[in-house]
C-alpha cells in the first residue's frame, strides 16, 4: 500500500489486525503533520478574503440609509439633526428626499428601483411627500415605507 499523499486505508484480505492498526497510525501521523494544517489555514484565508470582497461590493453598490426620528404623537418629524446629518441627506438625494419621472405618475425613494430606472434627464425632485401630491403624483407601491 502506498501512502504518499494519498490518505487512503485499504482493506486486504492478507491483511491482519495489527498490520491494519500500522496503516490507520501512518494515516494519524499524516494528519498530524504540518502540512495538512498549512493547506487548510491557505484555504480558510481564500475563502475568507473572497467573502471579504464580495460584501465590500455589495456596501459600495447601497445608498447609505438615513434614520430619521420622528416623536409619537407629532403629524410633522421636526428635524433636529446635525449640519453632518444634513450633509448626509444631500449626499443621499441631490435634488431632494422623493424623485419622480416627468412622464409618470408616481413618486419614490431615491434608492427604490423605480426610481433607479428613471433617467436624469426626467427626473423631478421633492422635498416632502405633501409637495409630490400637490403636484399630482401618487406614492410607488413597489417601495417600501411610502404612504
Amino acid at each position: 500500500m502506498q501512502l504518499g499523499y494519498s490518505l487512503k486505508v485499504g482493506y486486504n484480505q492478507n491483511m491482519n489486525i495489527p498490520d491494519f492498526v500500522s496503516e490507520v497510525k501512518l494515516v494519524k501521523e499524516r494528519f498530524e503533520s504540518r502540512e495538512v494544517y498549512t493547506v487548510l489555514l491557505i484555504l480558510l484565508v481564500g475563502f475568507g478574503s473572497f467573502g471579504l470582497g464580495r460584501l465590500s461590493k455589495l456596501e459600495d453598490s447601497q445608498p447609505p440609509i438615513l434614520l430619521e426620528y420622528a416623536p409619537p404623537n407629532t403629524a410633522a418629524a421636526v428635524s433636529t439633526a446635525s449640519p453632518e446629518a444634513d450633509a448626509a441627506k444631500q449626499a443621499l438625494a441631490p435634488g431632494g428626499r422623493l424623485v419622480a419621472s416627468k412622464a409618470g405618475t408616481k413618486y419614490h425613494f431615491p434608492w427604490c428601483s423605480g426610481a433607479q430606472r428613471v433617467s436624469e434627464a426626467n427626473k423631478i425632485w421633492f422635498d416632502s411627500v405633501e409637495e409630490a401630491r400637490k403636484a399630482g403624483y401618487t406614492p410607488a407601491s413597489n417601495c417600501k415605507g411610502l404612504k
